[in-house]
C-alpha cells in the first residue's frame, strides 16, 4: 500500500506515492535524486541526513515521508540556484569541509540558527550544530566559518 504525498522540495512541487514507513532521506535520495543529502546512521544521531523543513532543521532519517506531506523542504542542493551560498564560501574558505559527509548537514542547521539568530554567540553556534557528527575537522573550523556569516554588530 502506497499514500500519495505533495512537497515542495526546493521550491519545486513534488506529487509522490509513497509506501507509508518510508524515510524522508530516502524518498529525497532515490525518489528525487537528490544525493546531497547524506544517509549515515540511519538512527538519528549523525545529523548527516539534515534538511529544512519549514524553516526548521529536521533529521530526515527520524520523518517518515508522509509526515512530510504538504511541507516545504530545502535541501543543500536547494540552498543556491548557480553560486554558492554565504555559508557555503565560508565552509570553503575556512577549511570547514573535509571529507564533505557532514557538510550539507551542518551547514543547513547553521542557516537556520543564522535564519532566527543573525548574531549567534559561539556557544549558540556549538550548540546549534551539536546534532551534527564530524570526525574530520574537530569543529573549530566549522564554528569560524558559521561566525564569518554572522551578521556584525558594526553593519
Amino acid at each position: 500500500m502506497k499514500v500519495r504525498i505533495k512537497v515542495i522540495v526546493n521550491g519545486e512541487e513534488h506529487h509522490l506515492d509513497v509506501k507509508p514507513n518510508r524515510t524522508l532521506v530516502d524518498v529525497l535520495r532515490e525518489e528525487l535524486s537528490l544525493t546531497g543529502t547524506k544517509k549515515g546512521c540511519g538512527s538519528g544521531q549523525c545529523g548527516s541526513c539534515t534538511v529544512l523543513m519549514d524553516g526548521r532543521p529536521v533529521i530526515s532519517c527520524l520523518i517518515l515521508a508522509p509526515q512530510a506531506d504538504g511541507r516545504e523542504i530545502v535541501t543543500i542542493e536547494g540552498l543556491a540556484d548557480q553560486e554558492p551560498q554565504p555559508l557555503q564560501k565560508a565552509f570553503a574558505e575556512k577549511g570547514a569541509i573535509q571529507c564533505g559527509y557532514c557538510t550539507p548537514g551542518m551547514i543547513l542547521t547553521a542557516k537556520a540558527l543564522l535564519d532566527v539568530n543573525p548574531k549567534p554567540r559561539e556557544e549558540e553556534i556549538r550548540s546549534a550544530i551539536a546534532g551534527n557528527l564530524c570526525r574530520c575537522t574537530g569543529y573549530s573550523k566549522i564554528v569560524e566559518a558559521i561566525k564569518s556569516c554572522a551578521v556584525s554588530e558594526f553593519e
